[in-house]
């Protein structure tokens, strides 16, 4: 059931309940008002009876009937008054106000003159006053109320020489007064209907007040709940629920925002919570993709490395004694001759293979690196000097951008210097033209580097150069041992696959941006294992 249903049904039964109270009100009210009316004009009737008798009785004791039907005929004309009549015993109307039924005599049926007889033994004067008036209806549906008074034969009535009614006899006659009742049904009928309007404004300003009290002391709160739980059982929490008082629906609208409060900090957390799962797992996911990458790159570097291996071994002896005898019989030919051209050009290539075997042997081997305390910006200033000649010929700037407050840290000052030497001529070959390569370093205060449970400080050396780029496609292909985008002659594709081994063997992860037409950016990121200050004077950190 819905606030709104139970405002209206409590409406409902209340108006109800006030409308039949208000009717059984109504009721005894009009009843007891209208017994009160009557009794009030039965005395008036019965006094003015009295009036009537005694102020006929001298004109009677004269034997003087002119007089008599005078003082009828008079009180019959005040208001309200149908009839006066004095009755014989026998039932016979001696005077009226009416001079036609003088003489006649009246039906006890009729006009419920019975009900003061029982039978024939029981005489009018015997009867209690509260059943000597009647109320009857006339043949033309006018209402009258009748009532009668006894003439008793008094002692100077008895002794009058105008009677002839014996002593014994107590009782002469009956005056009878009859009062139309149509303007007190009238008046009755008015006070009705002005009761009934003020009960149904009375029941109606009852019904609305405590309509109007319903909705706003029940109906409002209870909608606020209803709406309140609707949102709950939505996932809404942001909205509280209004607290209109401090009666029990507030202190249960009170005691819901508190627990909408708490199921929203729960929800919040556990969003949170759900929230870094998934990043962890993605996190997690990925290092396993990269471990696994990891894997599959180190088994098929190792198994390249074996072959490489063996085909140098193999190589380098027949290519030690062509390059020998070819030098021997270079010794013997004639300077200028063409059998010099051709020994010379012997020689180079011979001489070139060996230094491709040189690097293939290096390959294989995977020397481990001999760590020291260096300083990168000094490896990275004596690397650049040896190629800013050659690079400057070919009108390429190189710029240094150095960290100030790098740190120091362990690793292998040649290694390092033979990555970074691989960088430098990459990217010169990689610029036709005028053009710039710039080596920067940099400290991250935390990083994660793969393979590393946490966060810890990063020196990155970058190389960043405006050269032709690298397709996309390619990316992924750059480090791996005999690849090369160059053109036959200018490489081995041995360099970066090196220079991938030597940064994997100090725990750090080089990384490549490139895009075709606007140069590439290769970043190298090593572990600082020494205590790293950070600027501005802020304290020590130790990886």
């Amino acid at each position: 059931m819905t606030p709104k249903s139970l405002q209206f049904k409590v409406s409902l039964y209340l108006t109800l309940v006030l409308g039949a109270a208000m009717v059984l009100l109504i009721v005894l009210l009009v009843r007891q008002e209208r017994g009160e009316q009557l009794r009030t004009m039965v005395t008036h009737m019965s006094q003015l009876s009295q009036v009537i008798e005694r102020s006929t009785r001298y004109a009677m004791l004269l034997d003087e009937p002119d007089i008599v039907d005078k003082i009828i005929e008079d009180i019959g004309k005040q208001e309200g008054i149908n009839r006066v009549r004095v009755l014989r015993k026998n039932g016979t109307i001696a005077h009226s106000n009416v001079a036609g039924e003088v003489g006649q005599h009246i039906d006890k049926d009729a006009e419920h003159c019975s009900q003061c007889h029982e039978g024939t033994k029981k005489v009018l004067g015997d009867s209690p006053h509260a059943i000597k008036w009647r109320i009857f209806d006339t043949p033309d549906r006018h209402q009258l109320l009748g009532n009668m008074e006894v003439i008793r034969n008094e002692p100077s009535c008895a002794s009058a020489s105008c009677h002839a009614h014996p002593a014994s006899q107590s009782v002469l006659g009956v005056v009878d007064i009859t009062y139309s009742l149509d303007e007190f049904n009238s008046t009755m009928k008015d006070h009705v209907l002005k009761m009934v309007a003020f009960s149904v404004g009375f029941v109606l300003l009852v019904a609305i007040s405590a309509g109007w009290l319903l909705r706003r002391l029940i109906y409002r709160p209870l909608r606020d709940l209803a709406r309140g739980a609707e949102r709950i059982a939505s996932g809404d929490f942001g909205q509280p629920i209004p607290v209109r008082g401090d009666d029990e629906f507030g202190r249960l609208a009170a005691s819901t925002n508190v627990m909408m409060a708490a199921v929203s900090k729960s929800h919040k957390e556990l969003q949170d919570w759900v929230d870094t799962l998934e990043e962890k797992v993605k996190e997690r996911t990925e290092e396993l993709r990269l471990a696994e990458a990891e894997v599959a790159r180190g088994e098929k570097l190792a198994s390249i490395g074996q072959l490489a291996a063996g085909i140098a071994h193999e190589l380098n002896n027949p290519l030690t004694g062509v390059l020998t005898f070819t030098s021997l019989m270079r010794q013997k030919a004639p300077a200028g001759s063409q059998d010099a051209e051709d020994l010379d050009l012997v020689i180079r290539e011979t001489r070139r293979c060996a230094s491709i075997i040189r690097r293939l042997l290096d390959f294989a081997r995977e020397k481990p690196p001999e760590k020291s305390v260096v300083n990168l910006n000094d490896i990275a200033q004596e690397t650049v000097r040896f190629v800013e000649r050659s690079a400057a010929l070919q009108q390429v700037d190189i710029l240094m951008e150095p960290d100030p407050d790098l740190p120091p840290l362990h690793a292998d000052a040649d290694l390092i210097k033979q990555v970074l030497m691989n960088l430098l001529v990459n990217a010169q070959q990689a610029i036709d033209g005028p053009g710039r390569i710039t080596v920067r370093t940099r400290l991250h205060p935390a990083r994660r580097l793969p393979l590393r449970s946490e966060p810890e400080p990063v020196v990155e050396l970058s190389v960043t150069d405006t050269g032709c780029g690298i397709e996309k496609a390619n990316l992924q292909r750059i480090f791996d041992p005999f690849y090369t985008s160059k053109e036959v002659g200018k490489g081995t594709g041995l360099g970066l696959s090196v220079s991938y081994g030597i940064v994997k063997a100090h725990g750090g992860q080089i990384e490549v941006e490139s895009a075709v037409g606007a140069g590439s950016t290769f970043r190298i990121f090593l572990p600082a294992a020494l205590p790293v200050r950070e600027p501005h004077g802020t304290p020590e950190t130790t990886a």
